[in-house]
Formats: C-alpha cells, sequence, structure tokens
C-alpha cells in the first residue's frame, strides 16, 4: 500500500496548526520512483540554468510590481520543517481516502471531451469544450513554447460539492484534443483530493487527457520534487480579500534545456522539483500551447440547476477595483531562454453568463487578464 511505504521512509512528521499532518519523506524514496519509466532515474537537484537570472536579464518589462507583490507562505512552515535530503509530503486524509471509489484514480482529474491544442479557429467553441468543465483562459498558440510564467492573485473561492473543484493556474499543453499532454501548477479548492475547502498550491500533470495518467501533486508517481521547504498540497496563507491586500504565487514551469525535465518554480525563489520527459510523448519535445486562468469542474455544469462553484473569488472580471481572479506579468519561453509577453494571445470562455475572461492589453505597460464569477446566478440559472 502507498500509504504504508510512505510511512516506512519518514524521517519526521510535522503536525500543522491548521490540522494538515506534514511527513518529511526520504528524497529518494518519494512515489515519483513507483513510475516504472523512473525506476533507475537519477534525481536532478537543480535545473542547469538560473530562471531568476535569465529574468533580470530580460528587457521586455519593469520587476517592479508593487501592486501585487504581497508574498505568500505555507501554514505548516509555522510548525516546523523537513530536514534537508528530504521532501514535505501532505499526509492524505483518511476521511479522503475512505470515500475514494478506486486508489487508482485519486487524485485524478476525471476524464472528458477535451479541448484541441492545435487549431484553434473559428469553431474554437467546440474545440476547447471539454465536458463538466468550464474554462476561462487567456492563451497563445503557434510557436513551440518552452516556458509559461505567471503572478496568480489568491482567492478562496466557494465550492458547492465535495466532488468538484476549483482552480487558477498556469499550463502547458501538446498534442490531441482527445489524448492530449499538459503540466499545470497554481492554487485550487479542491474537497476530494485535499479533504477540504482550503486554498492550496498545486501540481498537475497527464499524457492522456486524464484518462489513466497523472494526478495532483504526489498523489501518484511522475513529479520529482526537489524542494525540502514547499509542500505541494499546502495551505497558502495569507489570501487575498475584498479590498484589503492583494496577494499572490509566482508559478513559472520551463523545460531545462539540457535534461528536458520540466521544472516548476515557485514565488521566483524554490525550485519544487519537475516532470521528466520519461513520462511524456509529445512534450519530450516543446509545448503547443500556454494557457493561464480558472476551471471549474462540476457534473452540474451541462444542465440546470448550474453549479454555484465560484472561479477566481466569486465576482465576474474587474480590472478597475482587482477584485476578481487576476493574472498578471505572464510570460512565455520559446526556443531562445528569453522571457517575454507572446506575440498573439485570444480568450477562451465557456459559459459566459456564468463566469467571465477579460484581457486588458491597450494603455498599460503589461498586459493583464482578469476572469472569474459566481456560476448559478439571475443569469446562468
Amino acid at each position: 500500500m502507498k500509504i504504508k511505504h510512505l510511512e516506512r521512509h519518514t524521517v519526521r512528521s510535522i503536525q500543522s496548526e491548521d490540522g494538515d499532518i506534514i511527513d518529511c519523506i526520504d528524497i529518494h524514496k518519494q512515489p515519483a520512483f513507483d513510475h516504472p519509466a523512473l525506476r533507475n532515474h537519477t534525481i536532478q537537484m537543480t535545473p542547469s540554468y538560473d530562471p531568476i537570472m535569465e529574468e533580470t536579464t530580460t528587457k521586455t518589462y519593469s520587476l517592479k510590481n508593487e501592486d501585487s507583490k504581497s508574498l505568500t507562505s505555507q501554514v505548516w512552515q509555522k510548525s516546523g520543517s523537513c530536514p534537508k535530503g528530504t521532501i514535505p509530503v501532505r499526509r492524505s486524509p483518511q476521511k479522503v481516502l475512505l470515500k475514494t471509489n478506486s486508489l487508482e484514480d485519486y487524485g485524478r482529474k476525471k476524464p472528458g471531451a477535451s479541448p484541441s491544442l492545435t487549431h484553434l479557429n473559428k469553431d474554437i467553441s467546440s474545440n476547447l469544450q471539454q465536458s463538466n468543465r468550464s474554462m476561462a483562459i487567456l492563451l497563445t498558440e503557434g510557436y513551440s513554447y518552452s516556458g509559461v510564467k505567471g503572478d496568480i492573485k489568491v482567492w478562496n473561492p466557494h465550492v458547492e460539492s465535495d466532488d468538484e473543484y476549483s482552480t487558477s493556474q498556469v499550463s502547458l499543453k501538446s498534442g490531441p484534443y482527445y489524448d492530449f499532454e499538459s503540466v499545470e501548477a497554481g492554487w485550487a479548492v479542491n474537497p476530494s483530493v485535499y479533504g477540504d475547502r482550503k486554498t492550496r498550491l498545486f501540481v498537475y500533470w497527464t499524457a492522456d487527457a486524464s484518462k489513466k495518467t497523472g494526478c495532483f501533486d504526489l498523489t501518484c508517481p511522475g513529479f520529482v520534487q526537489t524542494s525540502s521547504e514547499i509542500a505541494l498540497g499546502g495551505a497558502i496563507y495569507p489570501l487575498s480579500v475584498p479590498s484589503g491586500l492583494p496577494y499572490q504565487i509566482t508559478l513559472f514551469i520551463s523545460k531545462d534545456p539540457s535534461t528536458g525535465n520540466w521544472w516548476v518554480q515557485y514565488g521566483e525563489k524554490y525550485n519544487l522539483g519537475y516532470w521528466p520527459p520519461d513520462l511524456f510523448t509529445s512534450l519530450r519535445g516543446n509545448a503547443e500551447t500556454a494557457e493561464w486562468g480558472g476551471e471549474v469542474y462540476s457534473s452540474k455544469l451541462e444542465h440546470p440547476p448550474h453549479t454555484k462553484t465560484a472561479m477566481g473569488n466569486g465576482q465576474f472580471p474587474d480590472y478597475i477595483s482587482g477584485n476578481s481572479g487576476c493574472i498578471k506579468r505572464m510570460r512565455i519561453r520559446e526556443n531562445s531562454l528569453v522571457l517575454k509577453f507572446p506575440e498573439w494571445v485570444s480568450t477562451y470562455l465557456d459559459e459566459y453568463r456564468c463566469y467571465g475572461a477579460e484581457y486588458i492589453g491597450d494603455y498599460i505597460a503589461d498586459p493583464e487578464f482578469y476572469y472569474g464569477g459566481p456560476g448559478q446566478n439571475l443569469l446562468c440559472p
């Protein structure tokens, strides 16, 4: 049993004040190496390049971003730390595991009709529509992408049912619409994975549109964690509130030019770990699409009554006050190591009466993307 396996390799356990238990696991005994393709994998402890230096030498924008630079942390860090040579792994709550029909499916998004990532045309709505999902995203395609980055404002949206979720993320995708591959990172409220409605840091991957591969965080083999300081699935604090300070997380997914590993950097400081290219087919090369925005999952999206699960913070896009889901400093990396804003972007929205998407690109120094909504309302019964 995977849980017993992790218990055997726990060096220290930390009881967080928010109820989480963080197990410090020997880095060489982490779940990733249960994947058949990674049995003889050698851990890359740090990227072969410095993405922070890469950014400071880029002349495309100013690093000053005072209005949304308030930093977030993780609650469990108040109660202790994991020693070097270990990684912090959030222990899955027993009540969640007892509700799970199949441990093989635990932590995986439910599969559905998935987006086409290579033919964005007049039929964009039919190409991007996913079963039981509602998306509000900004995307770019047409080039070869080796990185995506963004500052994501952190909220705690209402999630109506335990089997629903609301996420805000950056992602890279490739492959045909029915079998796409993706790597994602952001924040989520996801009771079926985490057992509560706290806002938590997540990473996600799939190699087949979530049919049989991939999962959130370390709930299945695949993601190789290297950081001893940040726990995937850890609760984020503080959170943004209307008329209060704006809090954000900065996430950067980038391909290591030497190893092909897809690294995740958090807060422009922590290299969390990576997905090895052995997990993928299309993403052994670069990605075909980069995306920023929000996603809601519910089985109640395609017929009334619509779910009341919110996206962003539950408000429709609000550029004036900033009281909505928001992503700033959006960057992509193509074949060079230069971070830049894409030459072409487009918004995509599944349900304009339930959620919204607004791209602000004129009259400001750096484009911004606002998104979100309440779900069920007078116009979205």
